[in-house]
């Protein structure tokens, strides 16, 4: 009977551990899960980019609180991340094809990859705003979508 509860506390640690691994960034106890649409690929790997909610940090160099990536699914690649907290952050997202770990731009600087934003707001014209990529995070475990564009 003894030996009964030690393993199945031991599977319980390990089902989880199992669960925090699945998601990527410090772990925390607000999940948010991210379907990562329109990939192109199997190749590389896809980068969610987390920032919180300050315009001024948000796309600038070291502005961001967590990237997490994981291997590119064609199709649809699903990404779980960790947040510090619930509350309102913003994403930015791209297809990292050769995983070389940055966002590849062509020589006059537009983007070389897919890439796309939290609430898939436009971007015919250019870097969305903060306001329009803005995503409230109420409680643990929400879904979202973002859909890459590439050029």
């Amino acid at each position: 009977m003894r030996l009964r509860i030690v393993v199945a506390a031991a599977l319980a640690a390990a089902a989880t551990a199992g669960q925090a691994q699945d998601c990527t960034g410090p772990p925390s106890a607000v999940r948010l899960n991210v379907s990562v649409e329109n990939v192109r690929s199997g190749q590389g790997l896809v980068a969610v980019t987390l920032y919180a909610d300050d315009s001024r940090r948000f796309l600038a160099r070291r502005g961001s609180l967590y990237v997490g990536r994981v291997p590119a699914r064609a199709g649809t690649t699903q990404i779980c991340i960790h947040l510090p907290a619930t509350g309102t952050y913003a994403l930015a997202v791209y297809h990292d094809a050769d995983a070389n770990r940055r966002f590849n731009r062509n020589g006059i600087g537009l983007p070389a990859e897919g890439f796309g934003f939290s609430n898939n707001p436009g971007t015919l014209f250019g870097i969305p705003s903060f306001r329009a990529v803005r995503l409230a995070v109420p409680r643990s475990g929400m879904s979202t979508n973002v859909r890459l564009r590439y050029p």
